[in-house]
């Protein structure tokens, strides 16, 4: 991993360094959905992993920050 996140992965990341577990947002600051791609792209990048499936929205991708998403968070 020797690319750095990018200005909205790295909004998104750093929200999780606060949350409990390193829970990941589904929702900006602005109360709208995160990026399918962006979060796809830190899951890709091993900055996030799927924490589990919500059998309410199958849809939305609930996930956390790994420890090499912590770093990209704490280090950018």
């Amino acid at each position: 991993m020797d690319d750095a996140p990018s200005a909205a992965q790295l909004s998104y990341l750093r929200r999780g360094l606060v949350q409990p577990g390193g829970k990941l947002p589904l929702f900006d600051e602005d109360g709208q959905a995160v990026s399918a791609r962006t979060i796809r792209i830190c899951i890709e990048k091993g900055w996030a992993e799927p924490w589990f499936d919500n059998p309410i929205k199958p849809d939305w991708l609930v996930c956390r920050l790994t420890d090499a998403g912590r770093h990209a968070a704490e280090g950018a």
